[in-house]
């Protein structure tokens, strides 16, 4: 017996010595030692005392690390989102009236910073009335009826605008303008969703809100130039380049709408076989307090297009002044909006959000030191850091939670927090200025900011800090939603993003907690990214 043993001992102690020996010679097979360059250097080794060779790993430059970047931030989408991506970069190029509508108003005009915030509550009144109707129409009609009937509605309003002359047709037409304006909206966003797969929104809508502050960049420094030598070429040159971007949504873009019974993909969260009414989306408490809270940060951010050119026109700069400043914004997001979307891609939306919110505000309570125009810059800086980091994760959760076949409705409502600060904030603004001063504006700016970082606090804590191998942020029930493939939803910045490197093996309970035939979590691909993730997912 102990000689049988001995015997079986030693035989398995042979076969282990055997495949090693193979595993050697294979490796002495595809790397043999005449092609190993002679210049690696060498290292004792610590096992024989001769020495082994040992190769430097290069890293690439950082101008080699920016372009890799660079074509990773750009590789991948659709041409549809491109030519939607053109389109809005050229509706950007041209936005000049609402920029500069209370510097015309109460510089060019003669009127009140009272009046300029009446026309400015009129304009975002416009806005309100059309978002939740143009989010519906979106739905129904389709992304691209809606989005053509807005931009050749947004280009007859605002060259009627600059021959308006008596104050009530001025606000009337303002109220016209904000109306067609807005109506584009919902029916852009819902279209981005419909053409760009999940794990990719997130960077489309970074790249999509880029193009925006470009063209806003340019568009604000070059309106600044233009209206020392006469407003009216403000108006038509935004009514030419509008009619301009509805050409290329007319050529370009085919309907987006999703067919009726299309099923939803594993991303959606809010997936609902239900028809969906604007009553479902009031009743999405999750949802609606989102949108509550954006409601309190557009407060802020509206601030700087109405009651921020006033501020600076009362303190004796010029128009110009207030186009340079304005475009800091624009510049910023153009420089810094891609690589901060790579950093924060992967990282609590909740807590982003927290930050965007302090940012904003004190970054607009600093205005209130500002004496000079490189002051007003720096106050302009710390708040678009804040929107640079709020843009992508809000729009990328506001998806998130917006069912498929509702996209148009929830994307209305959302677009309706934006048109209800349009209203209220140049009310506030102008009531505030004429009746305490600009810098008690500018403080309640920072006290708002403040509020609404302790909402998104809050809202964190109904939010998963990390997602287990159990959970998949595309369910509720931590169950992976039906794709027929397999694929766990992988969560970026309020977004789910099915990531090809984020399969898991599919296994037989159709769970995230074991992949087929691997340990828990284990990828399918070995340097797959697993079910469980560092990486806080944004909804429960």
């Amino acid at each position: 017996m102990a000689t049988y043993m001995y015997g079986g001992l030693a035989a398995r102690r042979l076969s282990v010595f055997a495949r090693l020996s193979a595993g050697a010679a294979a490796r002495r097979a595809v790397t043999p030692p005449s092609r190993i360059p002679s210049s690696l250097p060498r290292a004792a080794s610590p096992f024989t005392g001769g020495t082994v060779m040992s190769a430097s790993i290069t890293r690439p430059s950082g101008p080699a690390r920016l372009r890799r970047a660079a074509r990773e931030s750009v590789s991948g989408l659709p041409r549809q989102f491109w030519w939607l991506w053109t389109s809005t970069l050229i509706n950007r190029l041209g936005a000049f009236v609402a920029t500069f509508l209370a510097l015309y108003l109460t510089v060019e005009r003669g009127y009140s910073a009272s009046y300029a915030g009446l026309v400015g509550a009129l304009y975002g009144l416009g806005g309100v009335i059309s978002s939740v109707g143009a989010g519906v129409l979106t739905d129904r009609l389709g992304r691209r009826p809606t989005m053509l009937a807005a931009q050749l509605s947004t280009a007859a309003s605002v060259a009627l605008l600059g021959f308006m002359e008596h104050p009530v047709a001025i606000a009337a037409v303002a109220c016209v303008v904000g109306m067609a304006t807005t109506a584009s909206r919902p029916a852009v966003q819902a279209m981005m969703a419909d053409i760009v797969a999940p794990e990719d929104r997130v960077r489309a809508f970074s790249l999509n809100y880029w193009a925006i502050n470009l063209g806003f960049a340019v568009s604000s420094t070059a309106a600044g130039l233009i209206a020392e030598h006469g407003y009216s070429a403000l108006f038509l040159g935004e009514s030419a380049l509008v009619l301009v971007c509805a050409l290329v949504v007319f050529w370009k873009l085919p309907e987006s709408r999703p067919a009726a019974g299309t099923p939803a993909g594993p991303d959606d969260v809010a997936a609902t076989p239900a028809p969906v009414s604007m009553l479902t989306v009031l009743r999405d408490g999750r949802f609606m307090t989102v949108v509550g809270l954006n409601l309190l940060l557009a407060l802020i951010f509206q601030q700087a297009y109405v009651s921020m050119p006033v501020s600076m026109g009362r303190d004796g700069f010029s128009s110009a002044d207030f186009g340079l400043v304005i475009a800091v914004n624009g510049v910023l997001v153009v420089l810094l909006q891609i690589p901060v979307t790579r950093f924060i891609e992967h990282r609590s939306p909740a807590l982003l959000l927290v930050g965007s919110a302090l940012l904003a505000g004190y970054g607009f309570g600093l205005t209130a030191l500002a004496g000079s125009v490189a002051v007003y810059a720096l106050a302009v800086t710390v708040w678009t850091l804040g929107e640079i980091i709020n843009s992508p994760t809000q729009m990328g959760l506001v998806v998130r939670l917006s069912p498929l076949h509702g996209r148009g409705r929830y994307q209305g409502m959302y677009a309706l927090s934006w048109s209800v600060a349009s209203l209220a904030a140049p009310l506030v603004g102008g009531t505030v200025i004429d009746q305490y001063g600009a810098d008690a504006l500018w403080a309640g700016c920072a006290a708002v900011g403040t509020v609404a970082a302790l909402g998104y606090g809050l809202l964190l804590r109904s939010l998963p800090g990390r997602t287990g191998a159990g959970e998949v942020a595309s369910s509720t029930s931590g169950e992976v939603a039906s794709s027929g493939a397999g694929e766990v939803a992988y969560s970026g910045v309020g977004e789910v993003a099915s990531s090809r490197a984020g399969e898991v093996a599919p296994s037989a309970t159709g769970k995230t907690g074991k992949g087929a035939d691997s340990t828990v979590g284990k990828a399918a691909g070995g340097t797959a990214r697993s079910a469980y993730s560092p990486v806080p997912h944004d909804v429960p």
